[in-house]
């Protein structure tokens, strides 16, 4: 798999995995935004909307510890096809999804759904991911460049879903939302399966599923780390702020819920792409072209110190407030701006030294350990967002959320150059 002979078909390679990945993400994001906003007018507690999206998570870690040794056996460009395709099976059966059953029932089977939903989220990222370390150029910092403008203009493409989540709920209503979002993810998987260049490796025969758990200390540390940075993202974005942001828009009829879905998907939307649009920067931000690897590596600890401070002040300024005031939802709207766009110089660091610590023989088991550790993370912030805000409201989510990136920046002060 280190091979470099295909290195010259590795652009346009990398155009097709990156328009795949565009094309699942879009829907990814309408889909949480349709379910989030959906089921909530139903009546679902903040606790039941995180079990909706628990076994998404749960899909993921399973998902990404399995599809690394998957794609080492049988190649990348199959484990991007069965993502995509299980997608768009997972949209036809939500669609199914009926209004008269009961709310156990709907959650248990949404719960499925999303399940596979999220099975199909990580195959297509670890993929997609992976593909990068093997195509990207090695000279001039050319393999951070590829990788943050992946990841950021997913991101970006992410929070258009967003938006396109919510817009489609308050116009065309939820089936023929989710029915519409399968038919063009069917048109894409087949024109990337027709349209794929050569330029992925095949797979490996023989290749052990016990090779999947790494033995690179910088590996396991930098995983960890990724646990706490995603969970205290995932504990206030998954269901809390957005739940808040209803509450304080929609007067409860039905006009009103149509301004409030629009409302709070424009900031979703807004967010993640301004997240994307850092992301995809981080490398002049960071001027990472022009430094070695251990300030890179110091550079992680530092931004994960700078982010932790936000959630810190943001939940100060909740305790003074004690209930919804205008000020209060401009602070947290502002702060919660300032978070993503530090988030996201944290973000494109792990995603960037992931690549740097791991070998390209290897590399889909790596990817896949890490991004297992990312879904864990996303686990447990989703079910912290839900009940962090159920039992403590605004001020214990924003807490937990500045107690979990801090752990983060402990665990990053571990890593250490790579010895060569």
């Amino acid at each position: 798999m280190s091979d470099t002979s295909a290195r010259p078909q590795g652009l346009s390679a990398y155009i097709a995995v990156t328009a795949a990945y565009w094309a699942f993400m879009l829907t990814d994001g309408a889909l949480r935004m349709l379910v989030l906003l959906h089921f909530h007018t139903l009546g679902f507690s903040p606790v039941q909307l995180a079990y909706l999206f628990v076994l998404y998570e749960i899909a993921g870690v399973i998902t990404n510890l399995c599809a690394g040794w998957i794609a080492a056996r049988f190649g990348l460009t199959s484990t991007l096809y069965a993502g995509l395709g299980l997608q768009v099976l997972a949209l036809l059966a939500l669609a199914q999804l009926d209004p008269a059953w009961a709310v156990g029932a709907s959650v248990v089977y949404v719960m499925l759904v999303q399940g596979a939903s999220g099975v199909a989220k990580d195959l297509a990222k670890m993929s997609s991911k992976s593909a990068v370390k093997l195509l990207a150029p090695t000279e001039d910092g050319g393999l951070f460049r590829w990788v943050a403008l992946l990841t950021g203009s997913k991101n970006m493409v992410k929070g258009l879903g967003f938006l396109l989540g919510a817009t489609l709920l308050a116009t065309l209503g939820f089936v023929w939302a989710v029915l519409g979002m399968a038919a063009i993810l069917a048109v894409i998987l087949f024109a990337v399966v027709i349209a794929m260049p050569s330029g992925l490796p095949k797979g490996r025969k023989g290749t052990k599923f016990s090779e999947v758990f790494s033995k690179s200390a910088n590996v396991n540390w930098l995983s960890a780390a990724r646990v706490f940075l995603f969970g205290a993202r995932d504990v206030w974005f998954v269901v809390g702020i957005p739940i808040y942001f209803y509450a304080v828009l929609s007067d409860g009829t039905t006009e009103g819920n149509r301004t409030a879905f629009f409302l709070i998907g424009t900031f979703m939307a807004g967010w993640v792409i301004l997240y994307g649009l850092v992301q995809a920067n981080a490398p002049r931000i960071l001027r990472a072209k022009a430094r070695p690897e251990h300030e890179l590596i110091a550079s992680a600890r530092s931004w994960a110190w700078g982010l932790a401070a936000v959630p810190a002040i943001l939940t100060t300024v909740a305790v003074a407030a004690g209930e919804p005031h205008l000020w209060l939802t401009v602070s947290i709207i502002a702060g919660l701006l300032i978070f993503g766009a530090i988030f996201a110089v944290n973000s494109s660091l792990h995603s960037y030294l992931i690549l740097v610590f791991t070998k390209a023989e290897r590399v889909t088991m790596d990817v896949g350990f890490y991004y297992m550790a990312n879904a864990g993370g996303r686990l447990a912030g989703t079910l912290l967002s839900g009940l962090s805000y159920q039992t403590g409201g605004l001020p214990l989510m924003l807490g937990t959320a500045a107690i979990m990136v801090a752990v983060s920046a402990v665990i990053v002060g571990f890593l250490k150059p790579e010895q060569v």
